[in-house]
């Protein structure tokens, strides 16, 4: 049963609420009747402090606030890269077609569309044994892009089944003889880092041919920049 707590604070994005014993730090929870989404930044006793991720007006005090009972996780799967999404992974373009040009509070929209159809061309073969991070099909995804399909993280042994031809999201596209299913889609916790086998040190400058650029932020090939501003 989902651990309920009440609203006793309210400031800006920042939520306060009591009985909440049963949380633990980065859990997702729903707050007040609207299910704004949140997480558990801090943990006094049965106190929980959360930070709302959607705007907090017209939240009052005594709301439900109610952990889901897991961390916050994102949808890794074919669709990523012909969509738009806000900074919680709520796609934009389908939120639009649903209810218009503004976001209403506590929407909840799948991130990658559970209708599409892809086409899975399958690397493996039934009785295959394959190990976490283990690419076993591909998926044409934009123009020449392809989305390689990995075992994730955690789980591998023998193929029982694998399916080849046109999948959702959330349909199989192997199953390993223990029963554990392997869907085009993963969900990860935005928290954890993906895991690796091995680090590629960065060896070459990226040369954009701006002095202001290459001389002041310098960068290497395949490094990650941010850029702040408005």
């Amino acid at each position: 049963m989902p651990d309920e707590g009440i609203i006793v604070r309210v400031s800006g994005p920042t939520v306060a609420a009591r009985n909440m014993g049963e949380a633990r730090m980065h859990h997702r929870v729903k707050v007040g009747e609207a299910g704004l989404l949140g997480e558990v930044i801090r943990l006094e006793t049965d106190l929980a402090t959360i930070q709302v991720y959607e705007d907090t007006t017209g939240l009052r005090l005594g709301e439900r606030v109610t952990d889901v009972g897991e961390p916050i996780l994102v949808e890794l799967g074919p669709g990523l890269l012909t969509s738009v999404f806000d900074g919680v992974q709520r796609p934009l373009g389908a939120i639009r077609e649903r209810r218009g040009d503004f976001i209403m509070h506590g929407i909840s929209v799948p991130s990658l569309d559970r209708a599409r159809r892809w086409e899975f061309r399958p690397a493996v073969k039934a009785g295959d044994r394959v190990e976490p991070g283990e690419v076993i099909g591909a998926v044409p995804e934009a123009g020449r892009i392809e989305h390689r399909v990995m075992v994730p993280p955690g789980c591998g042994g023998r193929l029982a089944k694998v399916f080849e031809g046109e999948r959702t999201v959330v349909d199989p596209v192997a199953v390993l003889e223990d029963g554990t299913a392997i869907l085009l889609m993963q969900r990860w916790p935005v928290r954890t880092p993906r895991p690796f086998r091995r680090r590629l040190p960065p060896t070459l400058p990226f040369i954009t041919g701006q002095r202001v650029f290459d001389l002041l932020f310098p960068l290497a090939t395949g490094a990650t920049a941010i850029v702040p501003g408005g």
